[in-house]
């Protein structure tokens, strides 16, 4: 992905995610594959996609939040966002994501 360290923290079940950059195609496949191995390896019943860092987001991200969406659904779990910047609010109002994922306040 890029240079950061831990684009994560685990507190109980709960996982909060730093969304990258971008995400696309480029990166979809590898933070499905990332965010289900902690998804799995923690039991973690709360996701939280957070996209303070993201300018970018194509349908290959909408993949990925439904994607885990489904997956928490299937452990009585849930997806949250955060921080979205106007770019991605308008894919999440534009696609019906709000109906997958809740909205996080701080």
């Amino acid at each position: 992905m890029d240079n950061r360290i831990l684009p994560y923290q685990v507190s109980g079940q709960v996982l909060h995610y730093i969304m990258p950059k971008e995400v696309d195609h480029h990166v979809a496949q590898s933070l499905c594959k990332e965010l289900d191995m902690l998804v799995d390896a923690h039991q973690i019943r709360e996701l939280i996609l957070d996209f303070k860092e993201t300018e970018f987001m194509d349908s290959s991200g909408i993949g990925v939040v439904i994607g885990r969406s489904k997956t928490l659904g299937f452990r009585s779990g849930k997806v949250n966002v955060m921080h979205l910047g106007k770019r991605i609010e308008a894919i999440f109002k534009a696609s019906g994501l709000y109906k997958v994922v809740g909205l996080k306040e701080e």
